[in-house]
């Protein structure tokens, strides 16, 4: 059972997050940053298998999504709108959160997770913010540059008379049926819903030098595309990967590319293989206590 709580941003929106209770031996926390257009509740088998290992997860809705868009907005009409202070506003409420968890867990091991957008934020957080995460997962990301993150419809591979438009997402259409019947969803593109301007503010690669930075320390890095993500694919992630080794000095940093395999991995047909992929991962790389 998940204990659903909020805390106030800079620009007084109320920001509801979950957390999600570790089962035996707490072994660490897990800090889940969701996609656009959709919320946290997406998560569920993931949230499950990563508490039955041990682990805390913090899951917010962020601005303009989800619950806290519903508040935020008054309704449904502007999900995914971001509102006052826009990016930056809502890196620094994911901060916020990140806040929360050291104080009310200060001696586990702080894991990273980002999911497509989520996975942008969390390149910002990484790069303003080294010193806090003992590992970061990046899952459906992409480099953050005009080249090698995708501007086009990212349906436009899967276009037909009969096409849903959330193909893109995943070769299950369950996963197509459950994003189109979710009052908590949208599908408009985020260029849309960010504006040109703000939009633009994603872009950025990983800082020189951050493992070494003031505070910083050598935590390692996994990466997980599927072979057919149209956000940004394996030649990109290859890229961010080659980023954070050459660029940002860190020794570990894994990729893995699921064949087949679409954007949203943690709801492809593979899944189970997904989801054992992680915490084989997590297992090697974040001490038991």
């Amino acid at each position: 059972m998940a204990q659903t709580s909020e805390f106030t941003d800079a620009y007084g929106v109320e920001i509801v997050y979950d957390v999600h209770a570790a089962e035996g031996t707490p072994r660490g926390v897990v800090q889940l940053l969701h996609g656009v257009g959709e919320h946290a509740g997406r998560y569920g088998k993931l949230i499950a298998a990563l508490t039955g290992a041990g682990y805390f997860v913090y899951a917010d809705d962020h601005r303009g999504h989800g619950r806290t868009g519903i508040r935020q907005h008054g309704g449904p009409e502007k999900l995914g709108r971001l509102g006052k202070g826009g990016l930056r506003a809502a890196v620094d409420a994911v901060w916020q959160l990140t806040g929360i968890i050291r104080d009310e867990h200060p001696d586990l091991p702080l894991v990273l997770f980002g999911h497509s957008w989520g996975s942008f934020l969390a390149q910002k957080l990484v790069n303003g913010h080294p010193e806090a995460w003992d590992a970061v997962v990046l899952s459906g990301s992409a480099r953050l540059t005009p080249r090698d993150l995708n501007a086009a419809p990212l349906n436009a591979g899967w276009e037909s008379t009969d096409a849903t438009g959330y193909e893109w997402l995943s070769r299950d259409p369950a996963v197509w049926k459950a994003f189109d019947e979710d009052p908590l969803t949208t599908n408009v593109p985020l260029l849309k819903l960010f504006g040109p301007i703000e939009a633009l503010k994603l872009y950025g690669r990983p800082r020189r030098a951050l493992s070494s930075s003031k505070g910083a320390h050598d935590f390692p890095i996994l990466l997980m595309v599927g072979r057919d993500d149209p956000v940004g694919g394996p030649q990109s992630v290859h890229k961010l990967a080659d980023d954070y080794r050459n660029r940002s000095g860190f020794t570990d940093v894994t990729t893995l590319v699921y064949p087949d395999a679409r954007h949203e991995i943690f709801n492809e047909l593979q899944q189970r293989e997904v989801r054992a992929d992680l915490l084989a991962w997590l297992d090697k790389h974040v001490p038991a206590a």
